[in-house]
């Protein structure tokens, strides 16, 4: 009987090592998570509306040789996330490579087309 208490207590003491070594490693994911939510979050915080002051395409990509995702018309409000350096176009008397991210993630429209700065006033690059 004494040597079967000795077996269970060294597998429980063996158990409880195990769990102390992982808690370390869950709690380093649950950081890691949190710090991919929270960078998630200040990205969303930090869109900026930008405003059209001519018809507008919106492309797929950063450049003129992208699909257009859709139009709109001058004075159009967008969200924005953030600018990116592209492709260089010069239109309508402005030239620069500037273009800006917009809310959903997956569409561009060149800063040229936006009022304000070469990007819209959007301050933080992609």
């Amino acid at each position: 009987m004494h040597m079967r208490a000795k077996v269970i207590t060294t597998i429980a003491a063996g158990l409880l090592a195990a769990a102390g070594m992982s808690a370390p490693t869950a709690a380093a994911a649950t950081s890691t998570d949190r710090d991919a939510r929270t960078a998630a979050s200040d990205r969303i915080a930090a869109n900026t509306w930008v405003y059209t002051w001519t018809s507008a395409n919106i492309r797929s990509c950063a450049s003129t040789n992208c699909s257009i995702n859709y139009s709109v018309p001058a004075n159009y409000q967008l969200s924005a996330i953030c600018w990116a350096h592209g492709q260089y176009v010069n239109q309508n008397g402005v030239a620069h490579d500037k273009w800006v991210l917009l809310g959903s993630g997956s569409s561009w429209i060149w800063g040229g087309l936006l009022k304000g700065n070469q990007t819209g006033n959007v301050p933080n690059e992609c």
